[in-house]
């Protein structure tokens, strides 16, 4: 992992790995009135000297940006664990119906092909609910 020390680094390796200046968002915590706040940079050198939007500190820490990954549903399924017991925000993600069951198939080694997955989008988006008249 690289970490970067100054805005000429920064800049260094934004050149070399992309060909062009990005402009980060990055994500403070004052130390002196514990508020946090996000701040544009349009030019590396600004990054330097960077103060509180709130109370002008400059005793900050810099956070980690949340992010996310997203992942195929492939790959979704190679790591999910039907083992594990589910916690209900599981169950939220209507992407989530059907990726026990397909995973207990695969492991079974029974394959339903393309039948499986319709099966699973019309119950996915309620609409399986039609066939049986309700």
């Amino acid at each position: 992992m690289l970490f970067i020390k100054d805005a000429t680094m920064w800049v260094k390796e934004t050149l070399r790995n992309r060909g062009n200046i990005g402009m980060p968002i990055y994500e403070y915590r004052c130390n002196r009135c514990k508020k946090e706040f996000s701040q544009l940079f349009l030019n590396p050198k600004a990054i330097v000297g960077i103060k509180c939007k709130f109370c002008s500190g400059k005793d900050l820490t810099r956070l980690l940006s949340a992010f996310c990954v997203h992942q195929t549903e492939e790959s979704r399924l190679a790591d999910f664990d039907t083992s594990a017991p589910s916690t209900n925000e599981f169950y939220k993600d209507s992407r989530n119906v059907g990726l026990w069951a397909k995973k207990r198939m695969k492991q079974m080694g029974v394959d339903l092909g393309s039948k499986l997955d319709e099966v699973v989008e019309k119950g996915r988006t309620g609409k399986i609910l039609d066939e049986y008249g309700k």
